[in-house]
């Protein structure tokens, strides 16, 4: 009797045969980070170090502080952001917004009171973002790795821990996202700096709801569902914890926000392996 092909063999050595064609997957990092936290345990203040994609939406620090008082309203988290509009990581003297008597040195209260501010630390953290393709351009690469690192020192060299910020892959350009993630989590491992995975939660999202726009018109810019993603993705990287649940939701309706704290969790879990 001939015997019948074994075709649930077949099946799995074809599927395997194209995972391995494939690659891992756009969600994921291939390289994985070294740097799991950031060093300090309840960062304070921050300052924003990038560009337009910073910016947009009424700045992603403003967003990122109202998340933090959604968590905890008596949170006094300070925030400023330095950004040049379409600028790359050269373009930045990260020295200079150190110095003395300038960027954090006063501030305005409720009431529009100007508060001189006398500081210990100006920032904890320096949260820095390159142009968004410069770390995976032929010709700016090289850039990107050498002004990271140098940035890197200068914000160590004034008590301030680096962060670095993984951008997102353009709307029509999907394949930026595992580029990118491999860009700034190499550089994060060589520069032993604590990299927040923003393109991948991106990713995961178009992944879960592709209906969801996170772009803005330009397919670059973030829409505010992607300023508000990267809000709460760096609010679960810094602090481990579960954005889920928060109250502030930027406006969004309930549901998408719910789904954007999902992801954001999801993705710093698989990020940094701590998924139960």
């Amino acid at each position: 009797m001939p015997t019948q092909p074994a075709r649930p063999f077949l099946g799995f050595v074809l599927a395997a045969m194209l995972a391995l064609v494939s690659g891992p997957s756009p969600t994921t990092a291939q390289t994985k980070p070294k740097i799991l936290q950031t060093g300090i345990e309840a960062p304070a203040s921050a300052i924003f170090i990038g560009n337009s994609f910073f910016y947009y939406n009424n700045s992603l620090h403003n967003h990122f502080i109202l998340l933090l008082r959604s968590a905890d309203a008596n949170s006094k988290f300070r925030a400023t952001s330095a950004t040049i509009s379409g600028s790359g990581a050269d373009w930045h003297d990260v020295e200079s917004y150190f110095r003395p008597n300038a960027i954090g040195a006063y501030s305005f209260d409720a009431n529009n009171n100007i508060v001189f501010n006398k500081l210990d630390r100006l920032f904890d953290l320096a949260i820095m973002m390159d142009c968004s393709q410069c770390p995976i351009h032929p010709q700016l690469k090289s850039v990107f790795v050498e002004f990271s690192k140098k940035h890197s020192a200068s914000v160590r060299k004034h008590g301030a821990v680096p962060v670095y910020f993984m951008s997102w892959a353009y709307a029509d350009k999907p394949e930026m996202t595992a580029e990118l993630a491999e860009a700034y989590t190499k550089a994060g491992n060589d520069d032993g700096v604590f990299v927040v995975p923003v393109g991948l939660a991106f990713a995961k999202s178009i992944e879960r709801r592709p209906e969801l726009n996170l772009h803005a018109a330009d397919k670059r810019h973030p829409s505010l569902a992607g300023t508000y993603l990267a809000a709460t993705t760096l609010y679960a990287a810094l602090f481990k914890r579960s954005p889920v649940g928060l109250k502030y939701g930027a406006g969004l309706d309930e549901a998408t926000a719910k789904h954007l704290q999902s992801v954001a969790w999801d993705t710093v879990q698989d990020y940094f392996g701590t998924r139960p």
